[in-house]
């Protein structure tokens, strides 16, 4: 079977033909070009209006890369046209193999876009002999196809969290929908502040803001704010994770303390080595660690006293009535208030201010996925750590939502399964 008879099966152009394919060599590699002309009554199609046009004359050969065949480099061989246009003037012709300038063709654009959601950009350039920015471009070509025709008109529930991804402090605003069995990344946005998320519902619009339910995010202010402002009527629920988290800073910043006070004291340092035995579950706890947490239990430490505050709190997620939870928060913060432990105190006043916001998440947790969330991050921190790092916000925004939108594709032959 020829080459010329599989393109014809697989990828067919109207108004086209393939000639013959002939081997050729391109800076000391081999390399397939296939021939390809218009039909004798095919008529050239302005690429200012997408209208037909007729002939004005016609320019020098232009290779387009394809699809490449058993690992050798294969490029389409065509004479471009100039048409006559009524409306636009002398303009080239359009081809439905590739689209304005671009010397690639859409099939081996979205070739490499495939590819490059499985293995790393600079990985997929030097297995198909292409460059880094080549497959920049095509990656950020199938994003914006699948951006423009994905569906955002029916988000119930979405997760707002914000990611350090360089030095500096700089984070991303990141917005998932949570919603039933869909989990995809949103919207990505530079900084953590109030305009940055006030740009995510500028970009969704008032009408489909207006249908989301529930919201899930942390207690940073500005996120608040902006939440509170935008959709008044969504349930918003604080996130779990990042309330446990919380808590184990206020842990540990008692524990560097008082070992730092234990031995200016000359103490026994029996803080050493112990912090993970306090930060961790109990059920993770190795045999080791668990006879050191023992150990130190026995001990009359704000460490201990402050470890134990932890645990306890650990028993409102048990809670199914949002009632009884707030009871039992209540009387949590006041135990903690008491203890005469700062950190423990501060995140005591921290909860008292973001009670409803607590307890909503007894109220919503049966209907979403509250931990979806920090799901998502994992698999964004895996994207980037894949990469390297990313210098550069479009680049880092473009590779997030190629591995993390759930973006829709065309129709066609080189696809995965």
């Amino acid at each position: 079977m020829r080459v010329k008879v599989i393109l014809n099966r697989i990828e067919k152009h109207a108004g086209f033909v393939y000639t013959t394919a002939r081997w050729a060599e391109a800076a000391g590699r081999p390399r397939i070009e296939i021939g390809i002309r218009p039909r004798a009554n095919g008529r050239a199609i302005c690429s200012g209006c997408a209208q037909p046009a007729a002939g004005y004359d016609v320019l020098g050969e232009r290779r387009f890369d394809y699809v490449p065949l058993w690992g050798i480099p294969v490029c389409l061989v065509y004479t471009m046209r100039r048409v006559g246009c009524r409306r636009c003037g002398v303009r080239v012709e359009q081809v439905p193999w590739a689209t304005g300038k671009q010397r690639l063709t859409t099939s081996y654009l979205w070739f490499l876009a495939r590819w490059a959601r499985r293995l790393s950009w600079s990985e997929v350039g030097r297995i198909f002999g292409t460059s880094w920015t080549t497959v920049f471009r095509a990656v950020a070509g199938a994003v914006a196809w699948g951006r423009a025709h994905a569906a955002y008109d029916a988000i119930a529930a979405i997760g707002v969290d914000e990611v350090h991804w360089r030095r500096g402090h700089q984070y991303l605003t990141v917005v998932y929908e949570i919603a039933g069995a869909c989990r995809r990344l949103l919207w990505v946005g530079e900084h953590r502040e109030e305009a940055t998320l006030r740009g995510f519902f500028t970009w969704l619009g008032a009408e489909r803001a207006a249908r989301i339910r529930f919201v899930c995010s942390d207690m940073w202010r500005p996120y608040l704010n902006v939440i509170r402002e935008q959709i008044p009527r969504a349930i918003h629920v604080l996130d779990r994770f990042h309330i446990v988290q919380t808590m184990n800073k206020a842990i540990d910043e008692v524990r560097a303390k008082e070992a730092r006070t234990l031995k200016a004291a000359g103490a026994e340092p029996v803080l050493t080595h112990s912090r993970w035995c306090l930060l961790k579950r109990p059920r993770n706890l190795t045999d080791k660690q668990q006879t050191r947490l023992q150990e130190l239990l026995h001990l009359n430490l704000r460490t201990v006293r402050a470890y134990l505050l932890k645990e306890e709190f650990q028993l409102l997620w048990s809670y199914t009535s949002a009632s009884w939870a707030g009871r039992f928060l209540d009387a949590w913060c006041t135990r903690a208030l008491r203890s005469r432990i700062e950190p423990m105190k501060k995140i005591a006043r921290s909860l008292r201010a973001h009670r409803p916001l607590i307890l909503n998440w007894f109220r919503a947790r049966r209907l979403l996925a509250l931990g979806a969330v920090e799901g998502c991050n994992n698999k964004l921190k895996l994207t980037t750590r894949r990469s390297y790092g990313f210098r550069v916000f479009r680049v880092i925004e473009i590779a997030l939502y190629h591995a993390l939108g759930n973006l829709p594709e065309p129709e066609g032959t080189h696809r995965f399964c």
